[in-house]
């Protein structure tokens, strides 16, 4: 919803409107674990990071299947409007990304190679844009929350600068809250693998990423 045209306002509307439709459904199931759990002898130790590049729908479904991930929260930050729900950033008028909030195990799987995985599963180079998903909650962003953090997004996004033809529009900013969206948007794809936006985009995502090795087959 780039610049809020009416023509880009349906792209929003649309995934809005196919969300609400299924909520119903969605409160009477108990959602699977996003990750599987894997056994240690030790007290994890958990870190967390806050990313956003398109529909959270997609994302989450991309980082769900990275070994060393024990959580995906799909949510919205970034913006200025308190305990936003999904309808408002839909408006584009909240300032929130439509983001997720990753839970890791740091022996397992780095912050580093989540953010190489990050590169590898949207275009960050389309200000507002993924696809045919328009608007400011669709922009690509990384939200720090400390100064290590801060100090690896931005390496990242430097590196990654070499690989493509044009300028990245990636935000890296300071975490200041995150929040999480309604029930019926957590763990979608797995849920909703028939609807058509998952077979269509998210399925289509996963598959090129399987196939060029940047997230494992389903088990």
């Amino acid at each position: 919803m780039n610049n809020r045209n009416h023509s880009n306002a349906r792209n929003g509307w649309a995934r809005l409107f196919v969300a609400a439709g299924l909520f119903a459904g969605a409160l009477l199931n108990a959602p699977p674990m996003n990750a599987a759990p894997e056994s240690t002898n030790a007290p994890q130790k958990l870190e967390t990071a806050t990313i956003g590049g398109g529909c959270f729908w997609c994302a989450e479904a991309v980082f769900q299947r990275i070994p060393g991930v024990k959580s995906v929260v799909s949510g919205f930050a970034g913006g200025t409007t308190p305990n936003p729900t999904y309808e408002q950033v839909c408006t584009g008028e909240t300032g929130h990304a439509e983001v997720i909030q990753i839970q890791f195990d740091p022996a397992i799987i780095s912050y580093d190679k989540l953010l190489e995985v990050f590169w590898e599963a949207h275009d960050p180079t389309t200000l507002n844009r993924q696809g045919a998903d328009h608007g400011t909650q669709y922009r690509s962003i990384i939200l720090y929350s400390n100064d290590a953090q801060k100090a690896a997004a931005e390496k990242s996004k430097a590196e990654a600068a070499k690989h493509f033809s044009s300028p990245i529009t990636t935000q890296i900013v300071p975490l200041t809250k995150f929040y999480s969206a309604e029930d019926y948007h957590q763990n979608y794809y797995n849920t909703h693998k028939s609807q058509g936006y998952c077979q269509f985009v998210i399925g289509p995502k996963l598959h090129k990423l399987i196939s060029s090795g940047v997230i494992p087959a389903d088990k």
